[in-house]
């Protein structure tokens, strides 16, 4: 479950070491940056790996048993998708009518916590009413439950865009590298990171994600 994670920082490290030994400038700055970033996620993952090693271990010395073998789980279509208030908050979502939209979603997500559909629609919606802690807040909550690494990235480069929007550069900054160490190939979040280190210019979203709706 962690090699694609492994695989994008080793290809960053790679990077790195190429180039770091003549660049110059912004580009210096910009593979410091990842390289810190790099540091700070491997001590992170190193951390967390002990403590919960640590725990197995206990367990396995406290409990006698024989670790039974991972069984697959049919994947259910999602039922939300069926609701009368997912529909209509579609409908209102297509004809701009963001506010009537979000009161749709919030009886979705009430019965439905955890459809991305939802939190997407919910996202986009409060971006769109110029409420971007609330969106901040639905996309944060659906990285907790993405497995895919491409829509990861959508979502940190557009959480990124949040923070770049409320002049928080730093923090967009560290969030459109995890975008890229996520999928090297989108192109947004170098777009972004070019906005962070000028403190100013256009923003790209993120059309990609957009269309999912």
């Amino acid at each position: 479950m962690f090699q694609h994670l492994f695989a994008e920082m080793n290809k960053m490290l790679q990077e790195i070491s190429a180039d770091y030994p003549t660049a110059e400038g912004a580009r210096r700055n910009d593979l410091l940056s990842k390289y810190n970033m790099l540091h700070r996620i491997s001590d992170d993952v190193m951390d967390e790996w002990l403590a919960f090693a640590e725990k197995l271990s206990q367990f396995r010395d406290q409990a006698d048993f024989q670790p039974q073998p991972e069984q697959e789980i049919p994947e259910e279509e999602a039922p939300e998708l069926a609701m009368d208030a997912f529909v209509r908050g579609q409908g209102y979502y297509k004809l701009l009518m963001y506010r009537k939209c979000i009161e749709q979603f919030k009886e979705v997500t009430a019965r439905h916590p955890d459809s991305l559909a939802a939190r997407l629609y919910l996202a986009m919606a409060n971006l769109q009413e110029g409420e971007g802690e609330t969106a901040w807040g639905h996309l944060n909550h659906m990285l907790g439950l993405i497995r895919e690494a491409k829509l990861k990235a959508m979502i940190y480069n557009a959480l990124g865009c949040i923070r770049a929007s409320q002049e928080r550069f730093n923090e967009a900054s560290e969030l459109f590298s995890l975008s890229l160490l996520h999928d090297p190939a989108l192109p947004e979040p170098n777009v972004n990171l070019e906005v962070c280190r000028k403190r100013g210019g256009k923003l790209q979203f993120g059309q990609q994600l957009v269309s999912l709706l």
